[in-house]
């Protein structure tokens, strides 16, 4: 990857139409195709770092859309890694209107000495009807409710697109879209601004321990490589990938699998306006068995995306709210980023 930040990977919306960028690094050629050109294929100009480019005309929010991946002989039909929202799980990515209106928005959560955590589960918090799930509409329904219990801060289990439509979040396929089912995107931005208007600040909690399960992830072998048997350029191709739920542990070490992460923290943080994040299975991103000390198996590169994650964070709201869950008590989890004792950890694990 060249030196430039990749900031706009995915689809960018401007006036006359829409540009497309994916990272396909083994791929022969890439097009995209969708609703706004007929379901043709307009070819992707190579950047010469991995990165395929387009501008479709006339491509608008509410269009449909794919990447054709050429690689040898094989023909991939790929969803975009980064798109916010999908027909179904797995269905097309649809170009997503990023605008919205924050009115005069300007929260800031109360100290973390006086926050009152209270943690839901979108899907069943308020279900009015007990057949179908639960929506962002029915949880800012009890808003006031919970406001008048005293709660000043709602984690929210995570809100991913997921592979089981109802489970409690863990399995997600894709990291910038928001359940289709909760409300999408644009029921999640009415959320947070709903509860920022009652002082309660939002918590999210996020999965970057593991993708997945395996084949049936639009991320595995994206481009057509892979090397023995493992998931491709999002993944480790070694024992690395082992995680308890698949071989799908993202590659930390590979800088555009870096950069994925932390543009989902900067969304969730910048675009999103959570106050919060919860970060699953720490234990599990630092080391592969999710040991606490085996410095065999800890994965110095985590440690270090964790700290640009916490960093990252904290740039875009100083009084962010960073939560590890992280079973293993190690004391290095919580100290502060500015005394490098995150630095210094790495280089003590890191095999002699």
């Amino acid at each position: 990857m060249s030196g430039h930040h990749k900031k706009d990977v995915g689809v960018t919306l401007h006036r006359k139409g829409a540009s497309f960028r994916v990272w396909a690094p083994f791929a022969d050629s890439v097009a995209v195709t969708g609703s706004f050109n007929g379901w043709t294929e307009t070819p992707m100009d190579s950047e010469g770092d991995g990165y395929w480019a387009a501008t479709a005309a006339g491509a608008r929010p509410g269009h449909e859309y794919k990447f054709v991946v050429h690689r040898g002989d094989e023909v991939f039909h790929r969803n975009d890694p980064r798109a916010l929202h999908f027909t179904i799980t797995p269905g097309c990515s649809v170009i997503s209107d990023q605008t919205f209106d924050w009115g005069d928005d300007n929260f800031t959560p109360v100290p973390f000495e006086q926050q009152v955590i209270y943690e839901l589960h979108v899907g069943t918090f308020n279900r009015p009807d007990a057949a179908t799930v639960g929506t962002f509409q029915d949880v800012i329904s009890k808003l006031d409710y919970l406001a008048d219990l005293g709660v000043n801060m709602i984690e929210l289990m995570p809100i991913g697109s997921m592979l089981a439509d109802r489970g409690w979040g863990y399995a997600i396929d894709y990291i910038y879209a928001v359940e289709s089912l909760y409300g999408g995107r644009y029921g999640f931005l009415q959320f947070v601004r709903a509860a920022h208007q009652r002082g309660i600040g939002v918590i999210l909690d996020v999965v970057y321990n593991h993708l997945g399960p395996d084949e049936s992830l639009d991320l595995w072998c994206f481009d057509g490589w892979r090397q023995d048997n493992f998931g491709g350029i999002y993944f480790y191709n070694d024992w690395r990938a082992s995680t308890p739920w698949g071989n799908t542990r993202p590659d930390y070490g590979r800088e555009e699998v870096r950069q994925y992460i932390l543009d989902n923290v900067r969304m969730w943080m910048h675009d999103c306006r959570v106050d919060g994040l919860r970060v699953d299975s720490t234990i599990y991103i630092r080391n592969v068995n999710g040991y606490n000390d085996a410095p065999d198996t800890d994965l110095p590169e985590a440690w270090q995306l964790l700290q640009e994650m916490t960093t990252l964070a904290r740039r875009i709201n100083p009084s962010v709210l960073t939560i590890a869950e992280d079973v293993g008590a190690n004391s290095y989890i919580t100290k502060p980023i500015d005394f490098g004792e995150l630095e210094n950890l790495i280089t003590e694990l890191l095999p002699h």
